[in-house]
């Protein structure tokens, strides 16, 4: 059979809106960093520039001898137009593109997952050339397409029968506590079903005119390949932002001069916005006439979300991980209900009650506050790669939700958010974090809890300031007191001696999202906290 796929509908799109800007890309000052002018790239020229890098690729690894399929390493930043037309292009010349972000600096890592994956060559970012040594494989550069001369090379049809279950891409999760990702093979039928939630996630919201959205992470992970697949499906432009973590100007810039009305960002670099529009009226005007604010990867702080919500800013909530693409949406608005994650059109997802049942949720008191985990049906077209799965057949995602309506859902944080300590009894880390963020913002940059099979919890905080260590303890005891004092035991942190402040950036994150790897910091900090509870016990 022929499968949709994201090559597919770039070639239907090409077709339809050949002139409409597909890309828009910065050019920056000799000067400075600013961005001097917005360079469009339509649809047309894109899809040319996927052939002519399918071709270039086709006549570069033919020296290889490789069967179609064969899977090639790709090592990009993935934040570029050049690094899309690299990743399509690849897989246009019938390669499966075996993708690797900027943030796996170990050349040992890539290689073992290469050989995991039965890659037979890597692509790499010529910037890497320094560390890219001793690779078992055959190594390139992503060089410059445009200088080749392939005109006559030959490609492959895209419309060419295919078998559903055969891998067309390989991702990897961000981070592990082995110290090495897990492989994501992706089938063609997962692909299929990926274009279709896309394709509901970027529907736009007047159809008169087109959509402007803006780059929302590495195109070497999930978020920004599903995102560009849902854009391409309505001829859509994604505009190239100077770095990943873009300046509120920028952003102020790309409204204005691209005409941005569709803002997609991870939720910690949307927060920096929301922070700034609370001292910059024309910032705040601006988020208030986006067509939609949507943010992944985190949740909002509640302070956050509450300042949006009090000032017209037309929040969506999307939730997603590596291995299914997005799988539950808010229907967006102006109100915490409308915050409410649902399961995406045409997936087929269970909530299976985890056992033992938490104290109730004292956000949202009058529902049954079970904790409930999302298990993705082996049914469900972006049910992941059957090596994956649990024995059952199906994918359980350890990440855990409150039912506050029927078919209505509040994530509550990973399994391992809910450590278990020493006797076993459940520890909503979580909700601890949460409150130190909202009632300490201004103090702390981050913040994590640990403790499992503890005692008790710990809280480890990155200060936002110079403010002393001491007295940033006491100051953040003092301010959650009351929260604790309505908690279990268990789980109250009440002592400074159970706090730990460490230098900004020291917590172990995740290469994609930055989130702080809990069981990560508990392995790194295993002295220090041996000695708290061996001291304070």
């Amino acid at each position: 059979m022929s499968c949709k796929t994201h090559l597919t509908v770039l070639q239907d799109k090409a077709a339809l809106y050949p002139s409409a800007p597909a890309f828009l890309v910065p050019e920056l000052s000799s000067e400075s960093d600013k961005v001097q002018a917005w360079t469009p790239i339509t649809y047309s020229q894109f899809l040319a520039d996927v052939e002519l890098a399918a071709r270039y690729w086709t006549a570069t690894l033919a020296g290889l001898g490789l069967p179609r399929h064969a899977v090639i390493g790709l090592w990009l930043g993935g934040m570029t137009y050049t690094d899309v037309l690299h990743i399509y292009g690849m897989a246009r010349a019938g390669y499966v593109p075996q993708l690797f972000s900027l943030r796996l600096p170990n050349p040992d890592v890539i290689y073992e997952l290469l050989q995991r994956a039965n890659a037979k060559a890597l692509v790499y970012e010529a910037s890497f050339a320094p560390i890219v040594t001793d690779s078992p494989l055959p190594i390139f550069i992503a060089a410059n397409i445009y200088d080749a001369d392939v005109d006559a090379v030959p490609l492959p049809p895209l419309d060419e029968e295919v078998n559903p279950d055969d891998t067309v891409m390989i991702f990897h999760t961000s981070g592990s506590t082995s110290g090495s990702p897990k492989l994501i093979p992706c089938s063609y039928s997962w692909l299929k079903t990926i274009v279709e939630k896309a394709a509901h996630v970027s529907k736009p919201h007047n159809f008169e005119r087109q959509d402007v959205t803006v780059w929302m992470g590495s195109m070497c992970h999930i978020a920004q390949t599903f995102m560009l697949i849902g854009a391409l499906q309505y001829g859509s432009c994604t505009i190239q932002p100077t770095q990943i973590a873009f300046p509120s100007d920028e952003l102020l810039d790309m409204v204005h001069r691209c005409r941005l009305n569709r803002l997609n960002q991870f939720a910690t670099f949307l927060a920096v916005h929301l922070r700034n529009s609370r001292r910059d009226p024309k910032l705040l005007a601006v988020l208030q006439g986006l067509d939609e604010v949507l943010y992944a990867g985190l949740t909002l702080a509640r302070e956050e979300e509450e300042w949006a919500y009090q000032n017209g800013i037309l929040l969506r909530n999307l939730f997603g991980n590596t291995e299914c693409g997005a799988m539950l949406l808010s229907i967006g608005g102006k109100d915490e209900d409308s915050s409410y994650l649902r399961p995406i059109e045409g997936t087929a997802y269970d909530f299976c009650p985890t056992d033992p049942t938490p104290e109730g949720d004292a956000a949202y008191e009058n529902v049954n506050a079970r904790l409930l985990e999302l298990v993705i049906r082996s049914d469900s077209g972006d049910c992941p790669d059957p090596s994956l799965r649990q024995a059952d057949g199906h994918y359980h995602t350890g990440d855990l939700f409150l039912e506050v309506k029927d078919g209505c859902y509040v994530f509550r944080g990973r399994d391992d958010d809910w450590i278990k300590s020493e006797n076993s009894l459940r520890c909503d880390t979580k909700a601890i974090e949460d409150n130190v963020r909202s009632t300490c913002g201004e103090l702390i940059a981050e913040c994590i809890v640990v403790g499992n099979g503890r005692p008790s919890p710990v809280l480890f905080v990155e200060p936002m300031g110079d403010v002393p260590a001491e007295r940033l303890k006491k100051d953040i005891i003092r301010r959650t007191r009351h929260f604790h004092s309505r908690r279990y035991l268990h789980e109250r942190i009440t002592s400074t001696a159970f706090v730990v402040v460490v230098p900004r950036d020291t917590l172990p994150r995740t290469a994609t999202k930055g989130n702080i790897r809990r069981k990560a910091v508990e392995e790194q900090f295993k002295a220090e906290l041996d000695q708290i509870y061996g001291v304070a016990a």
